[in-house]
């Protein structure tokens, strides 16, 4: 996992997986003039998601990880707290592995930052993460981009 503000990703620019491409497109982007929704940038290897949502709170969290894509997740608009948790052997799988969403779903007990308005969070697939969660369990509206790159 990475955690850093948009504009210091530049740092980043030699990891490979498309990451340099999303980080691009989310230093380029004027966002004000993007909907929410799906958006191919490099047919389905490199997919943009903006969304806006109101943040759950913490006991609603769940810890999901995939293995196709990273996900590079920015903040436009609010704060959320995010979990991240090491998939490690011996994780307990609450829902098995969805090849069509590209998802699995565990158990455990991870650690949690705040992201506001420019934070960036990296997942690769050994990162479970947990995001959308209220701060102070007090929601709000969020609006952020993900991201997903595709691994192989």
């Amino acid at each position: 996992m990475i955690f850093d503000q948009l504009d210091q990703l530049r740092d980043y620019g030699k990891l490979s997986h498309g990451i340099p491409a999303a980080i691009d497109y989310l230093l380029h982007t004027d966002f004000t003039q993007v909907s929410e929704g799906r958006y191919e940038l490099d047919g389905e290897r490199l997919v943009a998601i903006v969304q806006r949502y109101q943040t759950k709170p913490m006991a609603e969290a769940r810890w999901e990880a995939h293995r196709r894509f990273i996900d590079v997740q920015y903040v436009l608009e609010g704060e959320e707290q995010m979990g991240h948790l090491l998939c490690r052997p011996g994780l307990t799988v609450e829902q098995p592995y969805d090849e069509s969403k590209d998802v699995v779903f565990y158990k455990g007990q991870g650690t949690f930052f705040r992201m506001m308005e420019g934070d960036t969070a990296i997942f690769l697939p050994q990162d479970a993460h947990a995001p959308g969660l209220a701060v102070n369990d007090k929601p709000i509206e969020v609006r952020k981009v993900v991201v997903k790159c595709r691994v192989d």
